[in-house]
């Protein structure tokens, strides 16, 4: 297992998560006009869901499944990966099968373990991220935000409010 805490830490905020998850929701609104629409969702569980919820609201997605991987342990460690539920037949199926029509949203792709897996299950559907980090950037179609490989995403379901130092005041010297 691999030690997922990195040297740069990266927190967003509510606002700046829902700006981001619209700036993503924009970009796949031009994709969908070029290749005739998503007719589903699949959102990667659990970071998935919160971008997914807003993606479907501006784009007008009905259609919502979950694909649920886990590949976080206690929040610091990423290890093996672990498909607790793969994705519904009928919405795999849809304009032909292998996930044509359907959009899969995650928050991040890190490393891109999970993404490799759920492109397996569905090796025809757009994949889409707020956040990329270059060893994943490759397995995805559309993201917003790419962000240093040794930097951790604080993302807002994670964090309470507290007083975050200064930068200055927590770099190496």
């Amino acid at each position: 297992m691999a030690d997922a805490r990195a040297d740069k830490a990266f927190p967003v905020s509510w606002d700046q998560f829902h700006r981001d998850a619209r700036a993503l929701a924009w970009r796949l609104a031009g994709e969908a006009r070029a290749t005739g629409g998503f007719d589903a969702i699949v959102a990667i569980t659990r970071g998935g869901l919160v971008p997914a919820a807003i993606v479907a609201r501006e784009l007008d997605i009905r259609l919502i499944e979950t694909v649920c991987v886990a590949s976080y342990h206690d929040y610091k460690t990423q290890g093996g990966l672990q498909v607790l539920k793969g994705v519904e037949e009928r919405v795999a199926k849809i304009r032909g099968g292998e996930g044509a029509g359907v959009l899969i949203v995650d928050d991040l792709v890190d490393t891109g373990g999970t993404a490799r897996v759920v492109r397996a299950m569905l090796p025809k559907a757009h994949f889409a991220t707020v956040y990329a980090k270059p060893m994943g950037r490759p397995l995805v179609d559309t993201f917003v935000t790419e962000v240093s490989q040794d930097t951790w995403i604080y993302f807002p379901w994670d964090m309470g409010l507290s007083f975050q130092p200064p930068i200055r005041e927590g770099a190496p010297g």
